[in-house]
This record gives C-alpha cells, sequence and structure tokens, in this order.
C-alpha cells in the first residue's frame, strides 16, 4: 500500500478496533483517548490542526463548530452508522479510504445512508 498523505486523530466514540486497522494498515494516528480523554471538542480541532491530522469522529457537533462556529480543521470525517460494531466500520472506512482517499485531505467529510459526502 502506497504511503498515505491522511494523517487521523481517532476521537473516543470510534472505537479501539477501527484505531488499530488504521495502524496496522500504516496510517499516521493519534487517539484522543491516549491525548485527553476529556477533551473539548474545539481542543481535538485545536490538536488535529497543528499536526495536520484528519479528525475522524461519530460526533455530529464538528459538524456545528465547523460550519456554523466557523473553526478551521485540517479535515473530518464524521461517521453517522451510530449502531455500527468495530467490524462494521472497518469495513466502512476501508470501502471510503480505497474510494475517496485521495480526495478527502483537508475536506469537512460525512458518512451517512451509504454514501460520503464531501465539503470544504
Amino acid at each position: 500500500m502506497p504511503e498515505s498523505k491522511l494523517r487521523f486523530l481517532v476521537d473516543l466514540g470510534v472505537g479501539k478496533k477501527l484505531e488499530e486497522w488504521l495502524e496496522k494498515n500504516g496510517y499516521d494516528i493519534k487517539t484522543v483517548r491516549s491525548i485527553n480523554p476529556k477533551a473539548k471538542d474545539t481542543e481535538i480541532l485545536k490538536i488535529a490542526i497543528s499536526e495536520s491530522r484528519m479528525v475522524i469522529t461519530m460526533d455530529k457537533d464538528f459538524g456545528e463548530l465547523v460550519f456554523k462556529s466557523g473553526k478551521s480543521h485540517a479535515g473530518v470525517l464524521i461517521l453517522r452508522i451510530e449502531d455500527a460494531n468495530g467490524n462494521e466500520k472497518v469495513e466502512l472506512i476501508k470501502k471510503i479510504l480505497h474510494e475517496y482517499e485521495d480526495k478527502m485531505q483537508n475536506r469537512f467529510c460525512v458518512f451517512q445512508d451509504g454514501r460520503l459526502r464531501i465539503s470544504r
């Protein structure tokens, strides 16, 4: 697999199975769990920007921060898959990265209802 240009900051709710898959597949990741499990969303965005990392989260509040509050970001991927288990999340991220990785850098992305929307 070619070296990925995407670097990730994985939010708490996403789960260890997905974190482990990303790491095992050569992605440069950090986890909110390892930095500060109590970090506020604004802090998470600041860390992500300072390290050029895309936030992977299941927390739709990031949409509010970016679009309503105009917060900067280095990319956000919101997974709206509330009932998915760890294996389903891994399969989903494999598919998303396989199909869209080259279009996601510094973009705001939402996966919902079986499709990925990519905004600026």
